[in-house]
């Protein structure tokens, strides 16, 4: 199978209708071990372009610059015209005052490093990974505004944990008043389970016409089936190894929601995590969720979901397992 080509939001770019996450692409863990190295890396995004896959999403702190180094590798043999790469920055990458958010001074100093690394003279989407409070948002759309200008980037997007969806029409009414660039993609966290965007944050992408590409489409594995409600998780499973996320994800709420998907799952004949991300690819307004895989099989796996056609009926069953409550 090919992943089809989709509208990068309202823009004229086209991107495969799953993006590649690449978030483990020299992420050491506890114990020191790196989770993807170079080789793997690049067998990975291997797998991806071989299955039509062209949208390649990273960051300037994921594995302290590591991943953008591995995809700048494997770009250089590459036609780098041929792939749509997403970074982002506010993270520290300096012991200093400075050395972190969205102020000029880091802003300026982090893409000219992004692109060295990476190899390239541009990326196409550049996020602002979370919102910065301390700096003014004239001075960071008026910097982001210039990196387009001067060709370093051609869109800018946002990427949240928080929804905040009044911050990002400030900036983009700003950004309107001002001629800037605007925010023309937003990253939150959206899933099956976790739906706090839903209510004012979408409706302010679809009335800005800001494209969403959700990260955690799985809720961090929660979606793939591995957990069982009233069953002591796996050993190996992040529940079994951080409380945080046990405490958040394995909830009898969850684990009714996750009942819904493994019953369409059984429906069509594929995986929770397959349908997981059919849901998300049915979803008039999202463009391309986010996957990550540690092996080429699972990114296979995930791949498939492409194919998988939802009915109304079975989409509709999906949204209503968990609905966010607005006020």
């Amino acid at each position: 199978m090919s992943l089809e080509m989709v509208p990068l939001g309202r823009t004229g770019t086209k991107v495969s209708e799953l993006a590649f996450g690449t978030w483990r692409f020299g992420r050491q863990n506890d114990t020191g071990d790196v989770e993807v190295g170079a080789a793997q890396a690049h067998s990975l995004l291997d797998a991806y372009a071989a299955a039509g896959g062209n949208f390649i999403d990273t960051a300037d702190m994921y594995g302290d610059g590591a991943s953008e180094t591995y995809i700048g590798e494997w770009l250089s043999s590459r036609d780098r015209e041929d792939f749509v790469v997403a970074s982002k920055i506010f993270w520290p990458t300096r012991d200093d005052a400075n050395g972190r958010g969205l102020n000029r001074k880091h802003l300026r100093r982090q893409i000219d490093r992004i692109l060295d690394r990476l190899r390239t003279d541009y990326v196409d989407l550049l996020y602002i990974h979370r919102w910065d409070d301390d700096t003014p948002v004239e001075e960071f759309m008026r910097t982001l505004d210039q990196f387009v200008r001067d060709g370093k980037v051609n869109y800018l997007g946002t990427s949240t944990l928080d929804p905040n969806a009044w911050k990002v029409v400030k900036a983009n009414e700003l950004a309107d008043r001002r001629g800037y660039e605007p925010f023309r993609i937003a990253q939150p966290r959206y899933n099956v389970v976790n739906r706090e965007v839903e209510g004012n944050y979408l409706e302010m992408c679809a009335d800005y016409d800001i494209g969403v590409i959700p990260w955690s489409p799985l809720a961090g594995g929660f979606l793939t089936g591995k957990y069982a409600r009233d069953e002591t998780p796996p050993p190996d499973s992040r529940a079994a190894n951080d409380q945080r996320f046990a405490d958040s994800y394995l909830t009898s709420e969850n684990f009714d929601a996750l009942d819904a998907v493994e019953s369409v799952a059984a429906a069509v004949g594929a995986s929770p995590a397959q349908v997981s991300l059919a849901w998300l690819m049915h979803h008039p307004q999202v463009t391309a969720p986010v996957i990550g895989a540690r092996t080429v099989d699972q990114l296979q796996e995930n791949v498939v979901a492409a194919n998988i056609d939802l009915s109304a009926d079975q989409f509709e069953r999906l949204s209503a397992a968990k609905r966010h409550l607005s006020v």
